[in-house]
């Protein structure tokens, strides 16, 4: 099981609690799933003149860019479709910066819609992320993963065949 609430378990966490407990505990999604393998794409041949993956403890950055003096950090999404878990999964990456003292800015990407939109890490998205991660380190904790419960993700979902088979 996981030790620590990291950025995938806070993506999961807005599309599916069965997804966090199961990621959580290392079953790892089909990855020939086409959304991840397109994702992967993405995140490879978008934004090719950006620092890519930026690894720092238990974060993974997708892009950093140095922009006017500050460090703007970024995630990379295939679709606004995952907007909220897109958005959460960037505070998470803002806070753990914040805490260890670098002054930075965030943005969602989304390239397939040439979308960029500023994040901006203010109290009501801290006591939203403190709460997203409560409820992760709770849902990691139980014995059994939560019931599937159909959403509008499940039809793409990387985990079906934990939920519907």
């Amino acid at each position: 099981m996981a030790e620590r609430v990291n950025g995938t378990l806070i993506w999961y966490y807005y599309i599916c609690r069965r997804e966090v407990w199961l990621m959580g505990h290392q079953i790892m999604p089909d990855q020939e799933n086409d959304n991840i393998i397109i994702g992967r794409t993405i995140a490879e041949h978008s934004y090719g003149r950006d620092n890519k993956e930026i690894v720092l403890d238990n974060i993974k950055i997708d892009t950093m860019v140095i922009e006017n003096g500050q460090i703007c950090i970024s995630e990379v999404k295939k679709s606004s479709r995952y907007h909220e878990s897109a958005m959460m999964q960037l505070a998470f990456y803002l806070e753990q910066m914040q805490e260890r003292g670098l002054d930075v800015r965030g943005e969602l990407r989304f390239p397939k819609e040439k979308i960029r939109e500023e994040v901006y890490f203010d109290n009501t998205l801290k006591e939203k992320l403190q709460k997203t991660k409560q409820d992760i380190l709770h849902i990691l904790h139980m014995e059994q993963p939560p019931e599937p419960d159909k959403n509008k993700f499940c039809r793409q979902c990387a985990y079906a065949e934990f939920c519907w088979c």
